[in-house]
């Protein structure tokens, strides 16, 4: 932990989201296996710390290295925290080694969240954050870092977070046929309004969040008041003061962009969000589409009904 902490530090602004956030929507067209997350599997924070491209080259391991003399290509983060999953073992992700030391993908050694030390629940006193790629492989409580030659054989990434088609169940599923799921598909949600609430006729705000993985940006959020059959084009803001580009130097590519447009709605409808991101990247149109048996990746658009009334009072 010292060594770590003598080293440069860093501030990251990245969003970390479930690869099971909305998968209670997923469930409602077939039933999944899974924690059952409405849209709220996702949070964006400050995080401080130590690059990993740094502590590897202080190892020996220089900046934007695939494979290291020994064969190592991977690097394995191995948690304290013990999970049945694992027989009882600890909880282990990796990533490619190529990734871990490109500077540029901001893999960090994380101490700090938000300028506080990190507390219990986030990962305290050290976590991995692996910006762009899905909550899964940022290991809290870390316990070691390993370089080895294949991917990490825990469960988590062989045996779990793998996406697989709609024809794939549980008595057909070959885990060995697919790679562990790493970036994060674009993805968008209305959080100003829930899903069959009633509001009064007028207007209305509508706000949200998007976001994609990789550090792509986003590009467009679009917003529908009657189901998709006409858009409208949501502003987009990420920093107080500074309007929001894509891809910019001056906007934070590993973190979300709020949205919002003002319409009028008078009548009950069903109002829709779907973000395309910089490299043209647009949400699918239906669940169906995308279902799969551990119900990950839900990125359909987000959809919310509303019932327009007048108040009584």
């Amino acid at each position: 932990m010292r060594d770590v902490r003598m080293l440069p530090k860093y501030n990251v602004t990245a969003t970390l989201q479930c690869a099971g956030n909305r998968r209670t929507a997923m469930s409602k067209t077939r039933k999944v296996r899974g924690v059952g997350w409405d849209v709220s599997a996702i949070g964006n924070a400050v995080w401080g710390g130590a690059k990993l491209a740094d502590l590897l080259e202080l190892i020996g391991i220089p900046k934007l290295t695939c494979s290291t003399q020994s064969g190592g290509k991977h690097v394995e983060f191995v948690s304290i925290d013990k999970c049945k999953e694992e027989n009882g073992g600890p909880y282990k992700a990796s990533i490619p080694l190529s990734q871990a030391t490109n500077p540029e993908a901001d893999v960090l050694l994380a101490y700090e969240m938000n300028g506080e030390p990190l507390n219990r629940d986030h990962g305290y006193p050290l976590r991995v954050i692996v910006p762009g790629v899905i909550g899964a492989r940022s290991v809290k409580w870390l316990d070691s870092i390993n370089i080895i030659a294949e991917e990490c054989q825990g469960f988590f990434m062989q045996k779990d977070y793998k996406m697989f088609p709609p024809s794939v169940d549980w008595d057909n599923i070959n885990w060995s046929t697919r790679r562990p799921q790493m970036d994060f598909p674009v993805q968008s949600v209305i959080c100003s309004l829930e899903d069959v609430q009633s509001i009064k006729p007028g207007k209305v705000t509508i706000s949200g969040y998007a976001v994609s993985g990789g550090g792509r940006g986003i590009e467009r959020v679009d917003v529908s008041i009657d189901g998709g059959k006409t858009w409208l084009e949501a502003s987009r803001s990420q920093k107080t003061g500074v309007p929001y580009i894509a891809d910019h130097v001056s906007s934070d590519k590993w973190a979300w962009v709020l949205f919002e447009v003002t319409v009028d709605i008078p009548y009950s409808t069903e109002i829709v969000a779907k973000a395309v991101d910089s490299a043209a990247n647009v949400q699918p149109e239906n669940v169906q589409d995308i279902w799969n048996l551990r119900g990950i990746l839900n990125t359909s658009w987000h959809r919310v009904q509303v019932r327009v009334g007048h108040s009584n009072m």
